[in-house]
Order: C-alpha cells, then sequence, then structure tokens
C-alpha cells in the first residue's frame, strides 16, 4: 500500500464510530450513536475525524449529528486491511475480523458496502424486474475519449428510426457508447448527469428505459451517491428512478 494511500491511525473508539456510521449509512445524532453502540462522538475523536475528513458534524443544533464524507467511506471500507491500534482489545480486532469477512463476501457479490448497508434497501422489491443483482457505490469517475469503434450516441433517437424491441438494443448501444467517451477506465463511474449532457438530443423516457434494462446486465451497476449532501442540483435531476430510488452514477465492466 503506498503512503498517500495509507490510512491513518485511530483510536478504538474512533475505528467503531466509521464502523457504526458505516453501518447505518446515514446521518446519527450523538442520542442515537449512544442508544446504538453506547458512546457519543465528542471531544478529542471528534475532532480527529473531523480534521481528517472523515466525518461530517452539524453542529448547528443539539445534539450534534455525524455523517460519513466520501473519504470516511474510503477509509471505513478499508479499515479491516491495517493493523489494529495497539490499544485495541478483543472486541476491536474481532469487529476488523467480521469486517474483512464482509468486504471478501461483497467483493464476491460485486457490491459495495455503502450499497449493502443503505437504509431502506430492504423496501425495495427483490423481483422487481427493473433492479439490478449487483449495483454498488462510489463517487463519478471523471472523463475521457475512447478508442473503441462504436456507434456515435449523436445518432438519430433510436425511438423515431425502429421498432420497440430494436429501438431498446439501440439506445442502450447509445448509453454504453456514450459511457465509453466519459469514462477513464472500463468500470469507472461516471455521473448521470455527464451522461445525459452527453445524450441531450435522447427523449428522457428513452435514456430511463435503458438504463433500466442494462442494470440487469452482468458489467452494469447504477447507484445512488452514498453521501447525499455532495450532490448538486444537476446530479438530483439526473438521477434515475430504480425501485423508487434515485441513482446517480453508471459503471459498465469489471467491478
Amino acid at each position: 500500500m503506498s503512503t498517500a494511500d495509507a490510512l491513518p491511525h485511530l483510536t478504538p473508539n474512533q475505528i467503531n464510530a466509521l464502523v457504526v456510521l458505516m453501518v447505518e449509512a446515514r446521518e446519527l445524532t450523538n442520542t442515537e450513536l449512544r442508544e446504538l453502540a453506547g458512546f457519543a462522538l465528542t471531544g478529542a475523536d471528534n475532532t480527529k475525524l473531523v480534521k481528517l475528513g472523515l466525518v461530517s458534524t452539524d453542529r448547528s443544533q443539539r445534539p450534534f449529528s455525524h455523517e460519513l464524507t466520501e473519504h470516511g467511506w474510503h477509509v471505513a471500507r478499508r479499515l479491516h486491511t491495517a493493523r489494529p491500534p495497539r490499544q485495541s482489545g478483543s472486541a476491536t480486532r474481532s469487529l476488523l475480523t467480521v469486517l474483512a469477512n464482509v468486504d471478501r463476501g461483497l467483493n464476491r457479490l460485486r457490491t459495495s458496502q455503502a450499497d449493502f448497508f443503505r437504509q431502506g434497501a430492504s423496501d425495495v422489491g427483490a423481483d422487481d424486474p427493473a433492479r439490478g443483482d449487483d449495483p454498488t457505490t462510489t463517487p463519478p469517475a471523471g472523463t475521457t475519449k475512447s478508442t473503441d469503434t462504436v456507434p456515435s450516441p449523436h445518432a438519430a433517437d433510436p425511438a423515431a428510426t425502429a421498432g420497440p424491441e430494436s429501438a431498446a438494443g439501440d439506445a442502450q448501444t447509445l448509453v454504453r457508447t456514450a459511457y465509453r467517451e466519459l469514462a477513464v477506465t472500463p468500470g469507472a463511474w461516471v455521473g448521470l448527469a455527464d451522461l445525459r449532457e452527453l445524450l441531450d438530443e435522447y427523449d428522457r423516457e428513452t435514456v430511463d428505459a435503458a438504463l433500466r434494462a442494462l442494470v440487469r446486465q452482468d458489467d452494469v451497476r447504477i447507484i445512488p451517491v452514498a453521501n447525499s449532501k455532495s450532490l448538486t442540483a444537476r446530479d438530483r435531476a439526473a438521477a434515475v428512478l430504480i425501485g423508487n430510488e434515485a441513482n446517480h452514477a453508471l459503471s459498465i465492466g469489471p467491478a
């Protein structure tokens, strides 16, 4: 692991705080933290996690509330890869062992911690044909051009030039083509706002239908952004509803 990518040195209580915020996948007040885990995130522990950019703390009202930042999600997902703190006891070491096994299982399922722990996931119908089996959550990637020889995303609207089945397949091809133009590498995350901008010639319903069909394919993941506070109005407007949930990012390729 490179120095730049090394995990910060954390105390057992700071690790516990990150894990609870990760598995709850939502903003938690100190009252909720006490009820769930028996402690509040205050004092030096809170100060350090905020200073490291791992946690965002809202101090505008009491009780204070806390949420993982995108960097916090990145670190929390990898806590099990670091050596346990010297002062850690059996509980912390056992927790890291559990996290390592959860990570191994999620990798096998091609599902991220953010998607697995996300609140409300159990409310989404498992038999909904519009929802895929393996969405995950990471921030959208940057952009680059692809050298693949594929149809241009600026071709004629497929819905206007072909029958229903052919149009659906063409629309999916156009989405894949636009993704290749935007993604840094296969499997990188692309924001749906950027994708829609590239496909602005096409009817929104056509693009939405293509996205809902594509997410059922093994190499496609469409996910919500875990830290909803980071979403812009543009991101929210570009979201596609899948299983009654707004999704903001697309990945096509290896997990």
